[in-house]
């Protein structure tokens, strides 16, 4: 008799567990999406939303942090703390922006600020964290800096325990004349951080030392791009063997081989973002590789498509194979999800984030007929939800 009733109440659990737990936790694949944006007469701030990967659905957006031109967001390694760019050029009377730290609510998506410190430049535009989560390391586009921030023990930013001003300038004499640090981002083992200078045509690599929070120059010192080009952003291949520039100016991607053990950077190709027929102005924006290493994904804000490029997984070369509008304008960012399966721009200019499915064989980008209403959108960054 015993067991008659044990199976049943085995059964009723079974019945019922799902649904209880349905409602108190979020399905496995459900990521917290966070949207920096430039602030102004319809944006507050930092806004997110959810998407489930299962479905490839997006729920309701909301406001979540109210701060100034949060352009560029970074989230640290255990997914709790999200840091964002205050792309300004006055900080507390210096000609300087800032950084600001937020603690993620990973059950409602809200951020409590923290803290904001100065980023020791004018106009900062990207943050990241280093593997460790100790320091966050922002680079200046007005400024033409770059600094290290230590990360504190509750999570606060401390002041720069490093700041590194570049010098020089590029041959176009109206975004060329000084440096404009674009990006820096730390290699895959951490050694090393690269910074993007548009100004400079460069990519200038240090040695990161992450017990000090200090920046070395490295020797070489830089790696080139063709003269006007204006290297943007930078994406690691998941193999570590290759890194990839996107060049704002010249409408192009140049593919450099990566030596690790000594941060060393090889020129291997440059190939254009373009449609052949393209013709006008355009400035080129984000970079990405996919999960799987395959594809590699750049935005141009021109012809306001993104351009899919296949990868020679031996060589690290890069072949035009199809791009896919952004049906929207000014596609400034946008983000893979982790699993590799969906890409979602971010039309700055049309106010709108479009969720594309991506082709895991041939890489090409569909659109899945959702377009998410956001003011201003500049950045997206995935978090996974509990």
């Amino acid at each position: 008799m015993w067991r008659k009733y044990t199976l049943l109440f085995l059964a009723l659990i079974a019945l019922t567990t799902p649904f209880v737990w349905g409602q108190k936790s979020h399905p496995k694949g459900s990521y917290l999406v966070y949207v920096g944006t430039y602030t102004g007469p319809t944006s507050k701030g930092i806004y997110a939303f959810r998407f489930d990967l299962r479905s490839g659905k997006a729920g309701t957006i909301e406001l979540v942090a109210e701060t100034t031109n949060p352009s560029f967001l970074a989230v640290d390694p255990s997914g709790q703390y999200l840091y964002a760019a205050n792309e300004i050029s006055q900080y507390k009377g210096a000609k300087s922006g800032g950084v600001s730290a937020f603690a993620v609510d990973r059950k409602t998506g809200k951020l409590a600020f923290l803290n904001e410190v100065s980023s020791r430049g004018a106009g900062p535009c990207h943050v990241t964290l280093d593997k460790t989560g100790k320091y966050v390391l922002v680079a200046n586009y007005d400024g033409g800096s770059v600094a290290v921030l230590p990360v504190l023990e509750d999570r606060r930013l401390g002041e720069a325990s490093v700041v590194v001003q570049h010098t020089g300038h590029g041959p176009n004499p109206e975004r060329q004349e000084r440096p404009h640090a674009h990006q820096i981002e730390l290699s895959p083992d951490n050694r090393f951080a690269i910074a993007n200078d548009l100004g400079l045509d460069q990519l200038l690599v240090y040695h990161f030392d992450v017990a000090k929070g200090t920046l070395v120059a490295g020797d070489p010192a830089f790696a080139s791009v063709e003269a006007g080009a204006g290297p943007r952003h930078l994406a690691f291949h998941p193999n570590g063997r290759f890194v990839y520039a996107i060049n704002e100016l010249g409408g192009s991607v140049t593919g450099f081989a990566y030596d690790a053990h000594q941060g060393l950077l090889r020129n291997l190709q440059t190939i254009s973002t373009l449609p052949q027929d393209f013709k006008g102005k355009n400035d080129s924006a984000e970079i990405a590789v996919d999960p799987s290493g395959k594809f590699l994904y750049g935005s141009n804000r021109g012809p306001d498509d993104i351009a899919v490029f296949a990868i020679d997984s031996a060589k690290g070369t890069l072949k035009l194979v199809g791009s896919a509008p952004t049906q929207g304008k000014t596609p400034r960012n946008f983000a893979i999800d982790p699993t590799g399966k969906y890409l979602l721009a971010a039309n700055q200019d049309s106010n709108n984030i479009v969720v594309f499915r991506i082709d895991l064989k041939t890489g090409g980008l569909t659109a899945t007929g959702q377009v998410l209403e956001v003011p201003s959108p500049v950045c997206i960054v995935f978090v996974p939800a509990p």
